[in-house]
């Protein structure tokens, strides 16, 4: 039986896609089931309020953007705020990428019209192209292999950094260099300070800091794709289970949770920790029947809901779920995803977010799992390394002027590396509250 599917691109050339999900499902693994496995083990202790997830990254990958800089710049952002999460409240962070596989993107509509002119919709660098011609629009297969291979050498590197020595926690200072002089970096090498100052004592009392060289890091992207997220689906041979090799972590959109679509279906089979989309409408009743679909044997880890419900919704829409949660021998992992419940489009064109207000989305959450006495465990963002101006306010005070200054995302708006270092600070007094 072929269940409904939805936000897929009409591929031209079907025999053509076959060919590919053929030559893909013969391709290694990107990550390994025991990783997997791993991961699901911290979402469970997040869930029960001895850890924080901190996923950060592209709203969405694109290929040119896939650079050793870029790439290195995000994940030092990562780490900056996980160091300033772990210090500032005592608490362990998971550290998770929303990259390495994050290259399709769900649309409103299947086509795009420009003075007269119709053409597909932009799905993302996996699927066909930014630029509005109709050779760029047209859905390439071929995109599928590409994205594969960037994803592939994303993971290399991120591998390199998070294991060869440049995670190293004595290295806090370096993270910081390449990015401008800014009170939210002063703060950071404050804090940076104390912590070479505590590891010096630490090593003169005798203790040995080999765990301080590498840090564990997980990658996330939306399953959306399914002629991508199919092929690189394989059954792991310890367990005889079938495991979602294109990432450690999948989740569900807002626009895919269809209780009867291909996704909740497909992420019901694989063993993967998975994530759930959860917006304002959500209703007590729709959650059970996730739960229901999605965790039957109420397994720890296995499970996250991640509530984008915008700022001026969230303190109404979450303590409803949360005490229907309650109810349900289910231990979900709750985080926050501040930024897409929040967007705005400028006079001028611009799709924008209120620094301002994703704060408020992040401390209406936490507010309610205090309110709840559930434990807040996790916060999901859209971030870049870089120095762009994409979303309003911060330290910075972007204002709708200077968004065009330096203003690349294809899609939706990032936080820039001192915006996110900013959040991060406040999340940290969140959490030590």
């Amino acid at each position: 039986m072929s269940l409904p599917i939805k936000q897929q691109p009409n591929w031209p050339d079907p025999v053509r896609v076959a060919r590919v999900r053929q030559e893909l499902a013969t391709q290694p693994p990107l990550v390994f089931a025991g990783e997997v496995d791993q991961l699901r083990e911290r979402l469970a202790a997040a869930a029960a309020g001895k850890a924080f997830v901190l996923q950060g990254g592209d709203c969405a990958e694109t290929f040119e953007g896939a650079t050793a800089d870029n790439i290195r710049n995000r994940v030092k952002t990562i780490l900056q705020m996980a160091v300033i999460l772990t210090y500032g409240a005592s608490t362990p962070v998971v550290k998770m990428g929303r990259m390495a596989g994050q290259f399709a993107k769900p649309r409103s509509s299947d086509s795009e019209t420009r003075d007269g002119v119709t053409l597909p919709a932009y799905r993302g660098d996996i699927v066909n192209g930014y630029d509005f011609t109709e050779q760029s629009r047209t859905p390439d297969p071929q995109r599928i292999l590409d994205g594969y291979h960037m994803a592939s050498s994303t993971l290399n590197l991120v591998r390199a950094f998070t294991q060869g020595g440049f995670a190293d926690l004595r290295e806090v200072h370096s993270w910081n260099s390449g990015f401008a002089a800014t009170p939210a970096n002063q703060r950071y090498e404050r804090v940076a300070k104390e912590i070479d100052r505590a590891i010096k004592f630490m090593e003169a009392a005798g203790a040995d800091f080999d765990a301080l060289k590498r840090v564990e890091f997980y990658t996330g992207h939306e399953a959306l794709l399914m002629d991508y997220e199919r092929p690189m689906t394989r059954v792991d041979s310890r367990t005889h289970q079938p495991y979602n090799t294109s990432s450690h972590f999948l989740w569900i959109g807002e626009r895919t949770r269809d209780l009867d679509g291909a996704h909740v279906d497909f992420l019901s089979r694989v063993r993967n920790p998975i994530g759930v989309k959860l917006g304002p409408s959500t209703t007590p009743d729709t959650m059970r029947e996730l739960v229901e679909r999605l965790d039957p044997h109420r397994e720890p880890g296995r499970l996250t809901f991640i509530t984008r419900m915008g700022a001026g919704k969230i303190r109404d829409a979450l303590p409803p779920l949360l005490e229907a949660a309650a109810g349900l021998e289910s231990t979900p992992l709750w985080v926050t995803d501040p930024m897409h419940g929040n967007g705005i489009t400028t006079p001028s064109g611009y799709k924008t977010r209120r620094f301002d207000d994703v704060v408020d989305e992040v401390t209406g959450f936490f507010e309610s799992h205090r309110a709840a006495g559930t434990h807040p465990g996790g916060i999901h963002v859209e971030l870049t390394g870089d120095d762009v101006t994409e979303c309003l306010g911060g330290s910075e005070h972007i204002d709708e002027e200077t968004l065009s200054t330096r203003y690349e995302s294809l899609c939706d708006p990032r936080l820039n590396h001192k915006q996110s270092l900013e959040l991060a600070f406040l999340v940290a007094e969140q959490l030590s509250a």
